[in-house]
């Protein structure tokens, strides 16, 4: 996916994004480096159907802004992504909603398609999407105490984001397996000594060591950089690895095994404090 046309992005700028929908993102640009932050912390940036739109809306207006160098995500607050808001998985599994209409697939074809560095600071929980997005980005800095956890089975759900090729790739099958199956959490220190992450960080240096380094890469030939990601990364594969694991999750959606996990979900949410 990629959109034509010209960006003010591409200036140095601090922006909401254009409604009251949008005030869940944020998207600044200076020196090259677009900064996209997940701007719900009081729902631990869990991302939304408009979240995801916008996002996706940000990458690919950076794709075509040649003063854009480098992007890169975070999170407001203590914690990067505690994943997909789970309303929109309630809607699909009950039939209110079509996940082909949302604007998931906008989102992982941007994420994974984007063809310039891609940089992530991560603090607090990471969880499902938090932490399989990663796997699109070309560095990834984590706080030491950071939580990761993808339990998607838990949810009735299968892995997403290609998922289910990249992490194997990255840990091996058992390690994966015993993410994904068991929910296994990984603290940011075991996160970087698996590669899944750069370097693991005092919390409070996250940010701005993250920020150097993308600084560090849109000082450098950007033409080099993109053709050095496009020879790191097999496109043909992630491709079909994200239309495989997004027909299974579809199909997971619509299972009693997960209407199950998101009523038990809903009521946990229900009840008193």
């Amino acid at each position: 996916m990629r959109a034509g046309g010209g960006s003010s992005l591409g200036m140095a700028s601090s922006q909401r994004m254009g409604n009251d929908d949008m005030d869940e993102m944020k998207v600044e640009t200076a020196g090259g480096v677009m900064t996209i932050t997940f701007n719900r912390p009081e729902k631990k940036n869990a991302i939304t159907d408009a979240m995801y739109g916008a996002f996706a809306a940000a990458l690919t207006a950076a794709e075509s802004d040649a003063g854009i160098k480098v992007a890169m995500i975070r999170g407001e607050g203590p914690d990067f992504c505690a994943g997909n808001d789970i309303s929109t998985f309630v809607a699909v599994a009950a039939g209110q909603l079509d996940m082909a209409d949302t604007n998931t697939h906008r989102f992982l074809d941007a994420i994974s398609s984007f063809s310039k560095p891609l940089v992530a600071a991560v603090t607090g929980r990471a969880i499902g999407i938090g932490v399989t997005m990663l796997l699109h980005c070309d560095l990834v800095y984590v706080a030491e105490d950071a939580q990761l956890r993808t339990p998607f089975i838990d949810l009735g759900l299968v892995p997403e984001a290609a998922s289910g090729l990249l992490i194997p790739a990255r840990i091996g099958h058992v390690r994966a397996f015993g993410l994904f199956a068991l929910g296994e959490a990984l603290t940011g220190a075991e996160a970087a000594a698996l590669n899944i992450a750069n370097r693991a960080l005092p919390a409070d240096e996250v940010a701005a060591s993250a920020l150097a380094a993308a600084r560090d890469l849109a000082a450098k030939p950007l033409s080099a950089l993109i053709a050095t990601k496009k020879l790191m990364r097999d496109h043909e594969a992630i491709a079909a690895a994200l239309k495989a694991d997004g027909a299974a999750f579809v199909k997971q959606l619509g299972t009693p095994e997960a209407a199950a996990a998101f009523a038990a979900f809903a009521a946990r949410k229900a009840a008193p404090a």
